[in-house]
């Protein structure tokens, strides 16, 4: 996966693309991948970086939702089912079960918790990983070390799917472009062509050189997430949104404030919201909040009242509860949900996603991350259609991802390099042919300078951000950890993209100013 290489099919193709996809997050990537297998030709262009935005900042959740049960959203949480088991099968170097763990404070809690989950359960038929459990007190807190005993009647136990989103991300791009995709970030779409009232291409420009080239599409599919409204109305300037943006806040914490492997949920808070305290790559992740924002934004800021909220709800269930100064990292996403007429706040709102084509162009928006091939499939299906290709049937349920072991992947996720899969000895290989690209940047992050230097030459990477904040997760496993390597960073990057000092520079100050602005708590 090679930027130059797209840059050039990019100014030298004489016939119109099948598609052109506009957004480079989770529906995005997963629309190139579906439509380059079916044996289209595809265009992605994505503004930033892949999964810059709402793609990178989830829950590291892959789940039917538990909540949506709740609301008697059945639809939903059977398809999400299904495809959390998909995604398990098709990227296990990327994604691997999680045990949950319910705690009980009330009387009756426990069966009526137990008997939601069982129904949980029957619905993922056999994509089901598992049976839940009603354990006792002693059996809740040895699942859950350092949980609050007092008034502690038991919990359940039950399996869901945990992944890393942005690595997902990454792999998605680098999947499509194996299968013959074109995919490209730091490209804008700035205008959408139109001949007899209907969209027929775009123009994209290229934000490192600033060149722009007009480009022809049977259809072009509007995979923007929270920005998809501005989007259309590229093509209908009157037209009315449809998203209803809300910002999602979490907490990285250190592990030893839940030990072990279990994750623990927390299954109504004061405002009738979930939060989940999850271990993940070493740390303790805490989330979400739900906010309505009155606009999309690039860069979502956390607000102290958020911050507080996590912390206040977390100290009810952990002993010693965490404060503020152990914050490692704060982060906040923009979810791209459904707008609704009557909905009362951005919690009630629907995690369904909305398909539909006006004026020849398709837009995507809603869903979630665990039913990003679904809504893959049903949007390539209308595109087809739109543009007029060849009906060709989907082949993403059981396709294996780029990366994905050979034989069993290794047990442990965490495990060193484990995310890169099958590309993992290439990688030792190069961390052995160079000894000082082999250690550790910081001891508190597990990333070497080979990494960098391989999401330079294999993934696409081009700033300082791209690598800390994507290619590997350190500025949100430590904020402060990764501004204090962003300088090795960028003088390695330099060194492969070409750059001069002065380019090394002006990226450690952005990364400075980005790190600092979107991931440390606002008292700092």
């Amino acid at each position: 996966m090679d930027r130059a290489t797209a840059c050039e099919r990019l100014r030298t193709r004489s016939t119109p693309w099948d598609l052109l996809v506009v957004g480079g997050g989770a529906t995005g990537l997963g629309i190139a991948l579906d439509a380059a297998t079916r044996g289209h030709a595809v265009l992605l262009v994505e503004r930033d970086d892949f999964a810059a935005a709402t793609s990178s900042r989830s829950t590291k959740l892959l789940h039917g939702g538990v909540r949506y049960l709740r609301q008697g959203n059945i639809r939903l949480v059977r398809e999400a089912l299904a495809e959390r088991g998909r995604v398990l099968a098709n990227a296990p170097h990327l994604a691997a079960p999680l045990t949950f763990v319910i705690p009980a404070y009330r009387f009756g809690e426990r069966l009526m918790l137990g008997a939601g989950l069982a129904v949980y359960e029957r619905l993922a038929g056999r994509a089901s990983l598992g049976r839940s459990r009603i354990l006792d007190a002693a059996g809740t807190r040895a699942a859950l070390p350092g949980l609050r005993g007092e008034g502690l009647r038991g919990g359940v136990r039950y399996l869901d799917g945990q992944f890393d989103d942005a690595r997902l991300a990454i792999c998605l791009a680098q999947s499509a472009w194996d299968h013959g995709a074109t995919v490209l970030n730091h490209t804008e779409l700035v205008a959408l062509t139109q001949r007899n009232g209907k969209v027929d291409g775009g123009v994209v420009r290229d934000r490192e050189t600033g060149e722009s080239v007009e480009l022809a599409a049977r259809v072009v599919v509007n995979a923007t997430g929270v920005f998809s409204d501005a989007i259309r109305r590229l093509a209908r300037p009157d037209a009315e949104a449809t998203v209803a943006p809300s910002r999602g806040t979490h907490l990285v914490l250190p592990r030893h404030f839940l030990p072990g492997e279990a994750a623990l949920m927390i299954p109504k808070t004061d405002d009738g919201r979930v939060l989940f305290a999850i271990p993940w790559q070493g740390r303790l992740l805490l989330g979400t909040t739900d906010l309505a924002v009155p606009e999309a934004c690039a860069e979502p800021i956390a607000r102290n009242d958020e911050i507080a909220y996590l912390l206040h709800h977390i100290a009810r269930y952990l002993d010693p509860a965490p404060t503020a100064a152990d914050i490692l990292a704060v982060f906040s996403g923009l979810r791209p949900l459904v707008r609704q007429s009557g909905a009362q706040g951005t919690s009630a709102l629907a995690r369904d996603h909305l398909l539909h084509h006006e004026a020849g162009l398709v837009s995507i928006t809603g869903g979630k991350w665990t039913t990003y091939r679904a809504m893959a499939e049903q949007t390539v299906d209308l595109a087809a259609h739109i543009g007029g290709l060849p009906a060709r049937p989907c082949r993403t349920a059981g396709l294996a991802l780029h990366g994905t072991p050979a034989g069993p992947a290794p047990a442990a996720v965490d495990a060193p390099l484990h995310r890169y899969g099958s590309d993992a000895p290439a990688l030792r290989a190069l961390a052995e042919a160079d000894p000082e690209l082999a250690a550790p940047l910081h001891p508190a992050l597990p990333l070497t300078g080979a990494e960098i230097v391989w999401a330079a030459r294999h993934e696409m990477a081009r700033t300082v951000v791209d690598v800390l904040a994507r290619r590997s997760r350190a500025m949100i496993l430590d904020v402060r950890a990764s501004l204090e390597i962003a300088p090795a960073v960028a003088r390695l990057l330099a060194r492969e993209l070409g750059c001069d000092d002065a380019w090394a520079a002006r990226e450690i100050a952005a990364y400075a100013r980005h790190a600092s602005v979107c991931c440390l708590p606002a008292t700092e």
